[in-house]
């Protein structure tokens, strides 16, 4: 394990009371884009996409060994944890979103929407009532890289909800170019969702039915693009950018970065009192504990 200086930068007062340690450590590294981080507090250990090389690694947080959890990964892209502590997964390369069950086996959530294969779903957040939110955007059908070259057969990128009784899969927000990173506020009143390629984050009002309202623009990017997104319990949004971990308030204001010395692509909040942030960026993993805790639910 790597130890290097924290590099805080603070820019507005609010930021001070988010600081922590005055070291980063990098955990692993050896990736072509690693993505999708999701602890696992029951087992004290962190799961992560390797997508290019189509694996997904696990390191240890009581030895430190970082070994292989699943090879092929059906290119895999973010994870999250829902309530009873199940692996909710993004296969760009399947194009689906599934579940590993506690006996290990793999459940299909969603594949289709009106008949027509997903494009490659890409991140996902599970919400109190048990629907499932996730974006598709079309990265693992765009080439070969990522997942497998092909045709969109739907034609466009959209946010879909799935219904925890039902199964039923609903497009919630028709009008992204690239949906990426996605969480809800503590309250689950607001569903944050960033557009990577027009690189802002947008903030919805979520409807007792399940359908979002607004969408105004919340933050813009001002060093490479958004990617994945995380908020903690006094509703500050984390979000992975070009240079580190930029730190908004929840009115939008930015008002803190962790640099990172490369370029981020998603994080989590881990650790038993969920004050470790966990950070994939290009080839490596690092993670910094901090002065604050991430939110109770996953996100």
């Amino acid at each position: 394990m790597e130890t290097i200086e924290a590099r805080f930068e603070t820019l507005d007062d609010r930021f001070k009371a988010c600081r922590g340690d005055d070291r980063v450590e990098r955990l692993h590294t050896g990736c072509r884009w690693a993505e999708g981080p999701a602890y696992f507090p029951a087992g004290r250990f962190l799961v992560w996409s390797d997508i290019p090389n189509d694996r997904m690694l696990r390191w240890d947080e009581m030895t430190g060994a970082v070994g292989p959890f699943r090879q092929p990964a059906g290119y895999t892209n973010g994870h999250t944890v829902d309530r009873e502590g199940r692996l909710v997964s993004c296969e760009q390369g399947n194009r689906r979103v599934t579940r590993t069950e506690h006996d290990g086996s793999v459940t299909v959530i969603a594949d289709r929407w009106e008949g027509r294969r997903l494009n490659s779903p890409n991140d996902v957040v599970v919400k109190s009532d048990g629907s499932i939110w996730f974006t598709d955007p079309s990265y693992g059908i765009d080439t070969d890289y990522e997942g497998h070259r092909a045709e969109s057969e739907i034609g466009a990128c959209h946010v879909y909800r799935v219904d925890p009784a039902t199964g039923e899969v609903r497009a919630v927000a028709e009008d992204f170019v690239r949906p990426n990173g996605l969480a809800f506020s503590t309250d689950e009143s607001t569903l944050y969702v960033v557009d990577t390629r027009i690189n802002h984050i947008r903030a919805f009002g979520v409807n007792e039915d399940g359908t979002l309202s607004g969408g105004q623009v919340l933050a813009t990017c001002d060093s490479g693009v958004f990617d994945g997104i995380r908020v903690d319990t006094a509703g500050r949004i984390w979000a992975a950018a070009g240079d580190g971990v930029h730190c908004f308030d929840p009115d939008g204001t930015l008002i803190g970065k962790i640099h990172i010395p490369e370029t981020v692509s998603n994080l989590c909040f881990g650790g038993l009192k969920r004050n470790q942030l966990f950070i994939t960026a290009t080839a490596s993993v690092y993670t910094i504990l901090l002065t604050v805790n991430g939110a109770a639910r996953p996100s």
